[in-house]
């Protein structure tokens, strides 16, 4: 593989990530990643941007923990502790809905979603089509409001291949919610362990994408060329489950410990 030069958390689901140069890996993932989100009051769902016409305002939440180990999430520029009453006051008046933050999802919990309108970027085991909404049952894992894996990861090789594809010099790669960027020449196969230190992952499958990664800053659905490649390109069969567009990977840990910038992930 190669060094590791990016980590980044997400202590909100759907909000903005935070960078750090060393973290600790636990059994469910990175210490404080997605151990918040915010659930809609409505009907109980949990906010996502994979349904960015609802939740457009997550693109502009901030979330961090500094040092005194509390959730701060940012909202127009200002600070408020996670699990308060001022946190969701202004948490509904930025996204427009009755929101609160919770670190557990509730029991029958749901998550809506909006597919892109390209056929490639729908998952086989949607029965939706293309541009249409649909929702699902929401378990979180371990106690974390994670999809699937603990770990998600994305290369330097994938990213510049992907570049390629749509005919630009780059492509950001926090769009996509990694919590590690690996220098790294593809990404590693379903089954790969990969080791840094004390810390062992096991790579699990691709990573299905959603609308997400092609929202601008506003949480507008623009990135066309973006889903257009991922579609094209990226569409992979998982196992059980069918085909679709992927990009990264999710991975479990099967041991935990520090993990920092600059460390090399060995493949075995």
């Amino acid at each position: 593989m190669g060094p590791i030069i990016a980590i980044r958390r997400y202590p909100v689901k759907s909000a903005l990530g935070q960078a750090v140069d060393q973290v600790a890996v636990e059994p469910g993932g990175l210490r404080g990643d997605r151990r918040w989100a915010c659930l809609d009051q409505t009907d109980g769902s949990v906010v996502s941007l994979k349904h960015p016409h609802r939740w457009t305002g997550m693109c502009a939440v901030g979330a961090s923990i500094p040092s005194d180990g509390d959730t701060v999430v940012r909202v127009a520029g200002r600070d408020h502790l996670a699990g308060t009453a001022e946190a969701d006051r202004a948490l509904s008046e930025w996204l427009g809905r009755p929101v609160r933050l919770s670190r557990e999802a509730p029991a029958g919990a749901r998550l809506h979603r909006l597919l892109p309108d390209d056929p490639g970027m729908v998952p086989d085991w949607l029965a939706a089509g293309p541009g249409q909404e649909t929702d699902a049952a929401y378990t979180a894992r371990d106690g974390r409001f994670v999809d699937f894996g603990a770990v998600h990861l994305v290369t330097t090789g994938a990213l510049a291949a992907l570049a390629a594809e749509i005919g630009r010099d780059g492509v950001d790669p926090w769009p996509f919610r990694p919590n590690l960027v690996v220098d790294a020449p593809a990404d590693p196969e379903p089954g790969a362990e990969l080791r840094a230190g004390a810390v062992v992952l096991r790579v699990q499958l691709p990573t299905p994408r959603c609308i997400a990664p092609a929202l601008d800053a506003a949480g507008r659905p623009t990135d066309r060329a973006l889903l257009g490649a991922l579609a094209r390109h990226h569409r992979k069969e998982l196992p059980g489950l069918g085909r679709a567009a992927c990009f990264g990977v999710y991975a479990e840990v099967l041991a935990p410990g520090p993990l920092a910038v600059g460390q090399r992930l060995t493949a075995r």
